[in-house]
């Protein structure tokens, strides 16, 4: 059973920094793409950043909402199973409950999801 779970929320001002982590228990090239998703009250889950590995080794593939682009950077490390969100320049509008996310490369595309952590910026 594949588990991931995140750390790194927590408050910030604005223009400031965050890097959140998820680790996922068991072979993280069990799934594949991985991604982060966030969430505010009321409002549905949006993608954020995705990471895809492709056929070609240490080679991948990554997308982000537009909101997000060039300021916030995904990344993958396959030694310590764990894919990584670096957010710079945050805003309030930032705030929102971050989720990791990883899904089957089968034909299921069965979704993991974390637990989520908070991220709030405020001054």
């Amino acid at each position: 059973q594949v588990q991931l779970v995140e750390s790194g929320g927590g408050l910030v001002q604005p223009g400031g920094s965050l890097r959140l982590s998820c680790f996922v228990s068991g072979s993280i090239f069990s799934l594949n793409p991985l991604g982060w998703y966030r969430q505010v009250p009321g409002r549905e889950r949006e993608l954020v950043a995705q990471i895809t590995r492709t056929a070609y080794i240490d080679v991948y593939s990554s997308s982000y909402a537009e909101s997000v682009k060039g300021r916030f950077t995904i990344s993958g490390d396959n030694a310590k199973n764990a894919v990584y969100l670096q957010m710079n320049s945050l805003k309030p509008e930032d705030t929102a409950v971050y989720y990791c996310n990883g899904r089957t490369p089968d034909r299921k595309a069965t979704d993991y999801w974390g637990k989520g952590t908070l991220v709030t910026v405020s001054s």
